[in-house]
């Protein structure tokens, strides 16, 4: 790929960064972002509530991957997770992965979790791909607080 020599930088995600990706987000294809947990302030929010273990990767001063990363004091969650497309199969989704791990230990988390849509194929295959266990003893439930809190799908 032409983007292989670039040099990536992978680094905690600053609240300055939320312009940058949410302009990636916005590049995924089948991506989907709520209007108030995906606004500026829904992030910031995030990002202040767990300093220093959400993501991103630059090269040459753009964001082309992100992992917003959070926990309860007992176990992790990645969030949109994502590398932009040109720059995929380079390893960048695993060191960032890597890197919210080592954050996320030295928390004192012991466990991470994330969900991926089903139709997410690439998804899918990269976390089976570097030893993520898909888990088919659990169903997922949530229920909706807030129905202002829109998905809307890139």
């Amino acid at each position: 790929m032409e983007n292989y020599n670039q040099e990536i930088t992978i680094r905690s995600m600053e609240e300055a960064d939320y312009e940058k990706v949410f302009g990636l987000w916005k590049t995924i294809k089948g991506f989907g972002i709520r209007s108030v947990d995906d606004s500026k302030e829904g992030v910031i929010r995030f990002i202040r509530r767990n300093p220093g273990i959400s993501v991103v990767a630059e090269a040459n001063g753009q964001v082309v991957g992100a992992i917003l990363c959070g926990h309860d004091g007992r176990r992790g969650c990645f969030y949109h997770v994502c590398v932009r497309e040109e720059f995929r199969q380079q390893g960048i989704g695993k060191n960032m992965a890597v890197f919210a791990m080592k954050a996320l230990q030295e928390e004192h988390i012991n466990k991470v979790c994330l969900i991926a849509f089903k139709k997410n194929e690439v998804g899918n295959s990269f976390w089976k791909s570097v030893g993520w266990t898909f888990r088919e003893d659990l169903n997922y439930y949530d229920f909706v607080l807030n129905d202002e809190n829109i998905t809307t799908f890139q």
